[in-house]
């Protein structure tokens, strides 16, 4: 059964410090997080990106620190074709991302 978008949300906000910053990531109303928290459902479209950012922040958060975690999230990638990863993310390209965290871990792990 999959993780319910609640508890997803709960642990972003956790990460991210508010839900304003969630909601920025998400590109969303902050009223439609809230909704969200209270147990309503994201549609297909934002329940992809809620998904995306959270697995791509969960493996960044097995290596790094959750500053520099969000820091490459929302930073410029060169791997990325100098893109910030989270517009990737909201655009459905997640497996890019992935590549790319993945390639980082590697090189940490050097």
């Amino acid at each position: 059964m999959p993780v319910q978008a609640r508890v997803k949300l709960d642990a972003l906000v956790s990460d991210f410090g508010s839900q304003a910053r969630v909601a920025d990531v998400l590109e969303v109303d902050r009223s439609r997080v809230s909704r969200w928290l209270k147990g309503e459902q994201p549609d297909a479209e934002n329940s992809a990106k809620l998904d995306g950012v959270e697995f791509v922040l969960s493996r960044l958060l097995g290596r790094y620190q959750p500053q520099t975690a969000l820091k490459w999230l929302q930073g410029i990638n060169p791997q990325l074709g100098d893109r910030r990863p989270v517009d990737l993310i909201r655009s459905g390209r997640v497996a890019e991302v992935l590549e790319a965290v993945e390639t980082d871990l590697a090189d940490a792990y050097a």
